[in-house]
């Protein structure tokens, strides 16, 4: 083993925070305290992030009507998502796809503006800024998790409409509603592979040597 290792206990820590992270949908009432939500935070801004451009801003939102004014606009686009799935329509309408009335805590995630400014590892690939932005909000999830707080990453709303709502800056870019809450219990499996949306594959189907057609044997 590696001397930069953590303990065996540590290590099994980490793993289970990342197997048993899960989407939550489903919350209870109760306060999460403001030194709780800002270690979350933390963990989030010690995320990889190319260039150090840092690119990761986060609102809470305290104001109920704005709360409410978000809910309602999601709402809007669950429909119309549904409306995209075809025949898959009235199985989409049947899930539960947030819990932004019901979470101790709601926070939009967005990009900064003049993200053309940073160059560093993103001359070919500009996405890289969202990229950084996701890592951030795994740790955040992780970090939420370990401490028994559930958290939801809610992507179905249009980002201009969501920009207006919170006042972002033109070229900023919200990213994600997060529902952050208590929960009665996780989930033992992915909620959508519980509802029979679909299923996590097998590593076979995702790892490869030296090219795409060379699959490796797990």
């Amino acid at each position: 083993m590696s001397p930069h290792a953590f303990s065996t206990e540590e290590i099994n820590g980490v793993y289970r925070a990342i197997r048993e992270r899960r989407d939550v949908r489903h919350f209870k009432p109760g306060a999460i305290s403001p030194e709780q939500l800002t270690r979350f935070i933390a963990a989030a801004h010690n995320g990889p992030s190319v260039g150090l451009m840092q690119p990761w801003r986060f609102i809470r939102i305290v104001n109920p009507e704005l709360r409410s004014n978000i809910h309602h606009h999601v709402d809007q686009e669950r429909i119309l998502t549904a409306e995209a799935l075809g025949k898959r329509a009235d199985e989409f309408m049947q899930l539960k796809v947030e819990g932004i009335l019901s979470c101790a805590e709601v926070l939009v995630v967005g990009l900064i503006d003049h993200r053309e400014n940073f160059i560093f590892g993103r001359r070919t690939m500009p996405e890289m800024d969202l990229a950084s932005a996701a890592c951030a909000i795994q740790n955040f999830w992780l970090a939420a998790r370990a401490e028994g707080i559930g958290v939801g990453w809610v992507s179905l709303f249009d980002p201009q409409h969501m920009r207006d709502l919170c006042a972002m800056p033109e070229g900023s870019k919200p990213i994600a509603v997060l529902c952050v809450g208590h929960v009665d219990e996780f989930y033992p499996a992915p909620m959508l592979e519980i509802e029979n949306w679909d299923k996590r594959r097998a590593l076979s189907e995702i790892m490869f040597e030296d090219s795409w057609e060379n699959s490796v044997k797990t």
